[in-house]
């Protein structure tokens, strides 16, 4: 692919955007070149932007709001449409609202919100009619004089008087944790930085925690702490993780008999165990790590009268790529003695197995649909599958979760159920009569009539004839033939699932005559691991050309148009983004790109940076040859050509630590020297959040306004 020369000049005047103009029309910004080179398998490449990638130049600082003002002032006219769209999406909102409450240890646990409050408020109150709320934490106080606001950590000790939690207040998922005596409600003076995850011992005095390493923020030191201790440096230091492929996270049974230290990369894992009442006791270790080889953990403490400390339950996938489910002694849980309770099925991902005292529940993946399965634990043996029972759904695309249930003994099961058309409802399940209760749906407010839409499923084919789902929404009266806007989403990577879930936003596209569908193409987990595996590594590009299949089936079925389809995504898939807007920018009118990672190529050459050395088994290692050609195959920034593109609307933050601000900065740099359209190109820079934008309600909605308004204003739709 061809990369912009030395000689190029930085002028614009194959766009009609950057040639001579009438003053009022805006000039995009030019990022001055200092060219890098690089070398590396004799193939060389020259890095004209590099210099964006100085965070602390303040040339890059004002080059970053020249870009913003240049998006305000291309927008210009958009401003009251913003708004318009921000209210209308604001009055759909029950804004003072109330979740619905959990049970722990004689508590109800619950998070509030409160009109013209960004942040949650978490309270509690003892489980019984006449008790009154007690605050936990009032995020808002905690955000002030900040921009942003991001809580982590929230664990409360077994004797419900202390919490340890954590918050970042810059976006770059930096949490600094402390401890809150809910008796007086004092902090205490310790703060430890750089936590990623924490978890009580029994006795309510020690506290484990796992902190990230200053440069990689990979996690890798396991502390114990003694709340008796004055100072985090004199905590002792349990375990640290050498490979730079792992991290690690600590936690406590549901059971409340242990602590799990799991130690994972993206294709391996292991596990280590401590009793909750031994917490001076060192980790003992459940089975040494294998490539390849991931398993999970959960404990039963067994049948009365059973053996001496329980079960464990191991989710696994020796033996089987989609896993399953084994058990063992936890007096000696070496893998000779695993005993299979579930067994592989080739065409069913088996995704978590929750353990509680009388039932396992089983999240299940099947041809891109999630299930949650219910075992009664006196049938976990080898034919526990026939004894079992699936909660049952009805609609064509959905998505199903369990919900809090922190409780190990329990007769009702909490889950959550949401589709394109029905919103995101909370159940307890008898796990006895299989009754369901409705204890919430989330408030639509405005007149919200679901029979009004319709909610879809099809399925392309792609490139070696395998099937792709595509889950579709549309209003019923919305034609069909090829007249509507589409908006298509996609993702395909780390094995994650994109779910169908309800958005009250969405409304305000649909109710515009607009189409939205999501394309669960490979690299990702709709269809368990295998389709992960098919879409990472060396065998990446089936998730762009199945994603292309998607929009090329949606137009052959009169969805839309080429001329009307505006596709979007994020992080993972704003890479998706930058790949198909290259091989394919003739099938899309609007490409819409949240923290992109479009300079893929050069972020896995640095190992210094955040995420590239344990991503090597997601995307290769380019000091691989084979490695190395493959992702540059395929690299936005380094794929960008001189020919027309869509319209595009990028976005980052300047505090992102997954993907650095300066991908898209400068891949829409190098993008207006060679693109030779007049479509907007418009780079949006947070200032002042991290990977996942604004950490506030209604600033995020504000941000959902500006792409609404982008979006269908350029398609001809301003009101």
């Amino acid at each position: 692919m061809t990369s912009d020369p030395n000689t190029a000049t930085p002028s614009h005047s194959e766009s009609a955007e950057s040639s001579p103009a009438p003053a009022a029309h805006p000039q995009p910004p030019i990022a001055r070149r200092h060219p890098v080179e690089h070398v590396r398998h004799d193939d060389r490449r020259i890095d004209n932007y590099a210099w964006l990638q100085d965070k602390k130049n303040p040339e890059v600082i004002a080059y970053l709001h020249a870009e913003n003002a240049y998006t305000d002032a291309v927008l210009h006219g958009t401003e009251t449409f913003q708004e318009f769209l921000y209210q209308e999406m604001l009055g759909k909102i029950l804004q003072t609202d109330l979740s619905v409450p959990y049970r722990l240890r004689g508590y109800l646990y619950f998070t509030r919100t409160e009109a013209g409050k960004q942040y949650p408020i978490h309270g509690r109150r003892v489980d019984n009619e006449n008790s009154q709320e007690e605050l936990l934490l009032d995020v808002n106080a905690l955000a002030e004089g900040h921009s942003f606001l991001g809580l982590g950590s929230f664990d409360v000790s077994d004797h419900n008087q202390l919490l340890a939690y954590s918050v970042d207040t810059t976006g770059f998922r930096q949490y600094a944790l402390q401890i809150k005596d809910l008796r007086t409600g004092s902090t205490l003076p310790q703060r430890i930085e750089r936590v990623t995850s924490v978890a009580w011992a029994s006795d309510n005095r020690t506290l484990f925690y796992t902190v990230e390493d200053e440069t990689t923020k990979r996690s890798y030191r396991l502390y114990r702490h003694d709340l008796d201790s004055p100072r985090a440096e004199a905590d002792a230091l349990l375990y640290e993780e050498k490979d730079e492929r792992f991290r690690i996270q600590v936690e406590r049974t549901r059971s409340g008999a242990f602590l799990l230290l799991t130690v994972a990369s993206h294709t391996t894992s292991e596990v280590r165990f401590l009793p909750a009442d031994q917490p001076l006791a060192e980790f003992r270790m459940l089975d040494p790590r294998e490539d390849t080889h991931e398993y999970y953990v959960e404990h039963h403490p067994g049948p009365e009268g059973g053996r001496p400390g329980g079960i464990f339950y191991i989710r696994t996938n020796f033996a089987g790529r989609t896993f399953r489910l084994m058990t063992v002694s936890t007096e000696d849980p070496r893998r000779k003695f695993w005993r299979e309770v579930i067994p592989t099925r080739p065409n069913v991902m088996l995704a978590a197995a929750d353990v509680f005292q009388s039932h396992l529940a089983l999240f299940e993946r099947e041809d891109g649909l999630p299930y949650l399965r219910i075992v009664g634990l006196p049938h976990a043996t080898p034919n526990a599958l026939a004894a079992s029972h699936r909660i049952e759904f009805t609609e064509p695309a959905y998505n199903a979760s369990l919900g809090a249930n922190p409780e190990f003994d329990t007769r009702q099961l909490r889950f959550q159920y949401e589709s394109f058309l029905t919103p995101r409802s909370v159940f307890d399940y008898d796990l006895k009569t299989r009754e369901r209760v409705l204890l919430k749906q989330q408030p639509v407010l405005g007149g919200y009539d679901p029979a009004q839409y319709v909610s879809e499923r099809l399925h392309a084919t792609a490139q070696d004839g395998t099937r792709v789902p595509i889950s579709i929404v549309l209003r019923r009266d919305t034609p069909r033939d090829r007249s509507a806007p589409l908006l298509l989403y996609g993702y395909g990577s780390y094995g994650i699932s994109m779910p169908v879930s309800f958005s009250s936003n969405r409304l305000s596209l649909l109710d515009r005559g607009a189409v939205f569908a999501i394309a669960h193409i490979r690299g990702g987990g709709e269809l368990g691991k295998p389709w992960h595996d098919a879409g990472r590594m060396h065998k990446k590009l089936n998730t762009f050309t199945d994603f292309i299949a998607s929009a090329e089936h949606l137009i052959a079925e009169k969805y839309t148009s080429p001329q009307k389809l505006i596709i979007e995504g994020g992080s993972a898939g704003g890479l998706l983004m930058g790949a198909v807007a290259n091989l394919r920018p003739d099938l899309f009118r609007m490409v819409i790109s949240h923290v992109p990672f479009v300079d893929v190529l050069n972020t896995m050459l640095d190992a210094s940076l955040p995420l590239t050395v344990g991503e090597y088994e997601e995307w290769g290692n380019p000091q691989v040859a084979a490695d190395y050609f493959y992702l540059k195959s395929y690299c936005p920034y380094t794929s960008l050509e001189r020919k027309d593109y869509p319209a595009m609307l990028v976005k980052t933050s300047l505090n992102d630590s997954q993907v650095m601000y300066w991908e898209p900065a400068k891949y829409v740099a190098k993008l207006r020297t060679l693109k030779t359209d007049a479509n907007p190109l418009l780079l949006k820079t947070n200032m002042g959040a991290g990977h996942g934008g604004a950490s506030g309600r209604y600033d995020y909605l504000r941000e959902v306004a500006l792409d609404y308004a982008f979006l269908l204003s350029h398609l001809g739709i301003r009101s």
